[in-house]
């Protein structure tokens, strides 16, 4: 008994001291981080591995190597060394993982971090690896709450969500903005460019103009490369905190992905990203996240739009007499802009389909300019 409680005071003065070192005070997360398969050698993990755990992490090295102020796990290969991350989480002797690859299941995707390169600002790029939903759609919007969780975990209380111009970001604003209007916090970010608004393009991408970019998994994980290794011609992922961890309902196993291409700057960044998440208690704001998100509708959101894709036959419309069509109507999906002509056919209104600088659009004459974008409200082709 005596024993056991000289060595919890020990363990105390021990935290406390590196406390005032770090100016970090409680319990060290306890990060796994597997070593092998890099394309840079397990060198390199392992300078990540030591720098982290000078900044007050309690680093796991699953691999061959051995350095000061660094547990090793020792394993003779890549498989091996899987197997012992998971025994790890499983068995709760670590708090997380940091890896190269990991099969999360369908509704679970990880949230990446990256430094913009124009301004230095960080982004939280929600998603680059997973599959939140198997309908594109319904995966952007549960993008955009996966988003929030990890940034609201890693200290900012109100972050800003854009959207990716990519398919289905015009549909997804419409679903976010009813959550918004059916109570959920969310926080639009502003284009940059002139003409404003959350739906975001390239040069906002560089800028970090939203605090959370949401997209689809394919497009993320292509940003998350492109901003990480920006400045090095692509073989090297030099800045930012990788492709982030899974998030989900319900999914509680703090994983983290990083690339077989990261350098240690960036596995460095990823071993802090998953300190930041536990000491941010992020499964926790998970559970209050998805509570808020289905107290605003989110099931029934996600169900209407499912209802409303499903494919119908199409009736014929004639187009009326043709007149010029001088005024531009934006913000409509790609997928919807035949369909949303034909609505406006339906009703007597002249229009023509075209892709204008910031996405597709449809042109109506000036005198039905107002008519025109109050039906395609109503109709939901357009926010």
């Amino acid at each position: 008994m005596a024993d056991h409680i000289e060595k919890i005071i020990a363990s105390t003065f021990m935290e406390m001291a590196e406390g005032l070192e770090s100016g970090r005070f409680g319990k060290k997360p306890k990060i796994a981080l597997t070593g092998m398969g890099s394309e840079h050698g397990e060198e390199n993990a392992m300078e990540a591995a030591v720098a982290a755990a000078k900044e007050g992490i309690d680093v796991f090295y699953i691999g061959t190597l051995e350095a000061e102020g660094v547990t090793t796990v020792k394993v003779a290969d890549e498989e091996e060394g899987h197997k012992k991350m998971e025994e790890l989480l499983k068995n709760k002797e670590v708090d997380g993982a940091v890896t190269m690859h990991f099969p999360f299941p369908i509704g679970v995707s990880t949230v990446g971090r990256a430094v913009t390169p124009a301004k230095g600002r960080e982004m939280f790029v929600a998603t680059t690896t997973g599959t939140s939903s198997a309908d594109r759609i319904e995966g952007m919007i549960k993008n955009a709450i996966y988003g929030i969780i990890a940034a609201k975990a890693c200290g900012k209380k109100n972050p800003t969500v854009g959207i990716l111009n990519v398919d289905g970001a015009r549909q997804t604003e419409i679903a976010l903005k009813q959550l918004k209007e059916n109570g959920y916090d969310i926080t639009f970010a502003e284009s940059a460019r002139a003409d404003g608004g959350c739906v975001m393009r390239g040069n906002d991408v560089l800028q970090g103009s939203a605090d959370i970019m949401v997209c689809d998994s394919l497009s993320g994980n292509i940003l998350i490369k492109m901003l990480s290794s920006f400045t090095t011609g692509g073989s090297y992922e030099a800045s930012g905190f990788g492709y982030g961890p899974g998030i989900g309902e319900n999914y509680e196993q703090l994983v983290l992905i990083i690339s077989r291409a990261s350098g240690a700057p960036l596995i460095k960044g990823a071993l802090n990203y998953a300190a930041d998440l536990l000491r941010g208690k992020v499964f926790d704001i998970a559970k209050e996240e998805f509570a808020a998100a289905e107290k605003a509708g989110l099931k029934e959101i996600l169900a209407a739009r499912k209802a409303s894709a499903k494919p119908a036959e199409q009736e014929e419309v004639k187009a009326p007499a043709k007149e010029p069509v001088t005024s531009q109507i934006a913000g409509i999906e790609i997928m919807d802009l035949e369909d949303g002509v034909r609505a406006l056919w339906k009703l007597g209104i002249y229009a023509e389909s075209g892709m204008g600088c910031t996405g597709p659009i449809i042109l109506v004459s000036d005198a039905n300019l107002g008519r025109a974008q109050e039906e395609l409200k109503k109709a939901g082709y357009i926010n």
